[in-house]
């Protein structure tokens, strides 16, 4: 094995590798190769030979058998360049991001040991978008605003998982449709047992957390919440509650349940 040093703005296409300066002017190597006509760029390096080695593996890798796990670290070919590579070669689909296609859904890969999971209906959505990770929060950037993953999949922001949504085969990282189970959709609710029978509870918070009352389903206790939040800022308490937007019912039919509901005195009092 032999290396040529490269002059800024050479390439040798024998070694998949160019050279190239940052805005501070320190130089970096470039690496990426071509196939099936399609140029692929395989990362930035700090050395030649790095970039080389990267370039050998994507061009090895393009003609051999090698599967997810056979992933070599050692070659500098980072993990999800790979993935793109197999994935082209397999699938003959070239997708930017860390995708693998199955049969029936495909694979989004965080990293060697994180396989995500999703429905073939969301292939085209994650095409363009590539998941980014903050704080333990999976998220994509959209029109210039961060949506978290659980939003996109009707999770809210503040759902505890196993109490307002759940993952049906256990597995946090399968976002296909059929796993993902919404327990509660409103604010305010929660599924509870009360007087040992199954109902739904709704909660505010003022000061303290109060208990609006207990409903025998949940669209009577989201209800029951709204109806407490009118009162609550009726009588000078307003907190920016989110109130719960309810479109499956008529605006008659809406108006008799909130009219009939009843919801803690309590609360009542303290408003």
């Amino acid at each position: 094995m032999y290396y040529v040093t490269l002059q800024e703005g050479d390439f040798i296409s024998e070694k998949g590798v160019y050279l190239a300066r940052k805005k501070n002017n320190d130089i970096y190597y470039r690496a990426s190769f071509t196939y099936r006509n399609k140029h692929i760029s395989l990362g930035s390096f700090d050395d030649e030979a790095k970039a080389n080695k990267a370039y050998l593996y994507a061009c090895e890798l393009s003609k051999s058998q090698s599967s997810i796990e056979d992933y070599d670290s050692n070659r500098e070919l980072g993990f999800d360049k790979y993935i793109v590579i197999i994935n082209f070669r397999d699938n003959n689909i070239y997708i930017p991001n860390p995708i693998y296609l199955r049969r029936k859904y495909f694979s989004y890969f965080l990293s060697i040991h994180e396989e995500m999971k999703f429905s073939m209906d969301d292939l085209f959505y994650y095409i363009s978008h590539k998941i980014l990770r903050r704080g333990g929060h999976l998220y994509v950037n959209d029109y210039g605003m961060q949506f978290s993953l659980h939003q996109r999949y009707g999770i809210k922001n503040y759902g505890i998982a196993g109490k307002d949504y759940c993952f049906v085969n256990g597995d946090e990282l399968d976002y296909r449709y059929e796993n993902i189970a919404i327990l509660n959709s409103y604010h305010g609710v929660s599924q509870c047992i009360h007087n040992k029978k199954h109902c739904y509870k709704a909660k505010i918070h003022v000061n303290g957390d109060y208990i609006v009352g207990y409903y025998d389903d949940a669209l009577k206790a989201a209800i029951a919440y709204n109806k407490a939040v009118d009162l609550l800022k009726k009588n000078g308490i307003d907190k920016n509650y989110i109130q719960n937007y309810i479109d499956s019912l008529s605006g008659k039919i809406y108006a008799d349940i909130y009219s009939e509901v009843e919801i803690s005195q309590r609360l009542i009092d303290i408003s």
